[in-house]
């Protein structure tokens, strides 16, 4: 089964980069940053998502994120699905913090349950396809919204929403155009998808 094994964000700035993600979230292997000064504007068509285990804990996240330079998007708040909000680091990307829990699970308040790319695409049927094409397995789809797949522990989780949708989720214009400034490692090969998400060997 392919799946993201990790990812790498581009800056014009890796160090900076890597201090930032040191210090806001500590991911370790999962996330690196290297240099990339290709031309983007705007919404860059994807954020990262740090599922986490209860409120304390996005508030936490967030909290360590503005630290270290982050803005805010959207404040943490609750929602029909839980609680969560959204910052934009330094680099440009987009990161949310949230939890389907709006109570304390008493677990450890700095742990993280998953680590979720969301693509926004043009099209997510046909990306959908391309990626069980490509050896994805699905886990979840609803229709033509969305689609989310199946990833090992440890590993970072895929999924696919609308591009506008995404947009109005993190707070921002749906506007952008240029390079992504990410790359999306795998074992499986290399290849691009149809919105222009590049898949790297590690």
């Amino acid at each position: 089964m392919t799946s993201i094994a990790s990812l790498t964000l581009e800056a014009s700035d890796p160090a900076a980069g890597r201090a930032f993600y040191d210090a806001a979230f500590g991911l370790g292997e999962l996330l690196s940053v290297r240099d990339g000064d290709d031309p983007t504007s705007g919404f860059r068509a994807y954020t990262l998502s740090l599922v986490l285990p209860q409120p304390s804990s996005v508030d936490s996240y967030l909290d360590s994120a503005l630290a270290a330079g982050a803005t805010v998007l959207r404040p943490a708040a609750k929602s029909m699905w839980g609680y969560g909000g959204v910052v934009q680091a330094p680099d440009g990307a987009i990161w949310k913090a949230a939890s389907p829990s709006k109570k304390e699970k008493g677990r450890p308040v700095r742990e993280i349950d998953e680590v979720v790319l969301l693509i926004g695409a043009t099209d997510v049927a046909a990306t959908k396809q391309f990626y069980v094409d490509h050896g994805l397995a699905v886990e979840r789809s609803f229709g033509k919204k969305y689609v989310e797949f199946k990833a090992p522990e440890g590993h970072v989780k895929l999924g696919l929403y609308g591009r506008k949708a995404l947009a109005k989720d993190a707070g921002v214009p749906v506007d952008g155009s240029g390079s992504h400034r990410i790359a999306l490692v795998n074992d499986a090969g290399t290849f691009t998808d149809p919105d222009g998400f590049v898949w790297e060997t590690a």
